[in-house]
């Protein structure tokens, strides 16, 4: 057996679905990435621009770099949705995979390091989406998957869901061969599903439309003109996923990463009671959706609730139209509650209210095209 082929048998044994070799050099999208960046397509996601020259050339990072090794864990199962309705990507509904997939990084690279696959002392860095790496290109170099035209990796039996991470090695590995694993075809199911049109070509995403991107990623409230697309997605968004066909072949994975007490009991009117960080952390610990932080996850249930006929939680929305401390909650308060109570003289009695007390300049415009009955 090669130094490779042991390297990937020992991810194997550790507990990984998938497992590949690619050299630590520039991804093969590396240009792709550059072009993305120029048009703007990453929003906010400024660290991605400030972090560009490293990941278009790992080496500069990483010089003593010779290998990735790349390894993908599969996440599969069925649709989420909160009590009183609320949906979360499939992705958050159980344990972190960051600290999952961290755990089982740091158990394989002591398992390499004793059979002299990596060095005590030498380059051997683990990463989950904390690296200046362009994973997805990378993984695909290792054969762990195709690019999608949803932007994701997919796989011949776990489709999109799977989370990719990697070691960097200063040890040459054999490249793990990289026959074509399937293929997209004429397919553009992603494409016409998207809710928002976020995928403005095959294969290119733009978050400044995309769901995930301002339900998880942006501190600022989202464009008003996307915001009846959200429909109940309050964290993340499944859509491309769910309609591609590679999807479907995907097994049922939920008891490996059960269900967090947070989504087993939480509702969308608990999240716009929290009040601070501490009941955050406290209430999703252990969970990827502490992500948005307190403020994010208020104003993601303010909006979803927007999208529920019949919600019941009116008072708690006309409380954080009232008195949250954040104006990007506010502002989705008030957006949810004109467009599912507009018509009541009470509620637009507390619209007009709140508009007329509003500090914040771009909340305060909003509110008054709510009350011009703006969509």
């Amino acid at each position: 057996m090669s130094k490779s082929e042991r390297a990937l048998a020992l991810a194997r044994e550790v507990g990984f679905d998938l497992a590949g070799v690619a050299p630590l050099r520039a991804p093969r999208d590396a240009e792709r990435l550059r072009e993305w960046l120029a048009a703007g397509r990453h929003a906010g996601l400024e660290w991605i621009a400030r972090d560009v020259e490293r990941i278009a050339d790992p080496t500069l990072a990483w010089p003593t770099g010779r290998s990735l090794l790349i390894v993908g864990l599969a996440h599969s199962r069925p649709a989420v949705e909160l009590e009183g309705g609320g949906r979360i990507a499939r992705y958050a509904a159980g344990r972190d995979y960051h600290n999952v997939m961290g755990r089982m990084l740091r158990k394989l690279r002591r398992a390499l390091i004793k059979e002299g696959l990596a060095t005590e002392g030498g380059l051997a860095r683990a990463g989950v989406d904390a690296l200046p790496l362009l994973e997805r290109s990378h993984a695909a170099e290792a054969g762990l998957g195709f690019a999608s035209k949803a932007a994701n990796l997919l796989h011949p039996s776990f489709g999109p869901w799977f989370f990719v991470g990697e070691l960097i090695l200063d040890v040459e590995l054999d490249p793990t061969p990289t026959p074509p694993a399937g293929s997209c075809g004429t397919c553009r199911a992603c494409i016409d599903a998207c809710p928002t049109e976020a995928i403005v070509a095959p294969g290119v995403v733009d978050a400044r439309r995309c769901i995930s991107y301002h339900t998880i990623e942006s501190t600022q409230a989202p464009p008003r003109e996307l915001r009846a697309g959200f429909g109940a997605w309050a964290f993340g968004c499944d859509v491309c996923s769910q309609v591609c066909p590679w999807a479907s072949k995907a097994p049922d994975l939920a008891e490996r990463w059960g269900v967090h007490r947070a989504v087993e009991q939480g509702s969308l009117a608990e999240w716009l009671r929290l009040r601070d960080e501490e009941q955050v952390s406290e209430r999703f610990e252990g969970s990827p959706l502490q992500r948005p932080r307190r403020a994010g996850l208020a104003r993601n249930a303010a909006l979803a609730l927007g999208a529920i006929a019949k919600h019941r939680a009116d008072r708690e929305l006309l409380d954080a139209l009232a008195f949250d401390d954040d104006a990007s909650v506010r502002d989705a308060a008030a957006w949810s509650l004109a467009r599912t109570r507009g018509a009541d003289p009470l509620v637009r009695g507390a619209l007009e209210a709140a508009q007329a007390r509003e500090t914040d300049a771009a909340a305060r415009e909003q509110m008054r095209l709510n009350l011009d009955g703006a969509p």
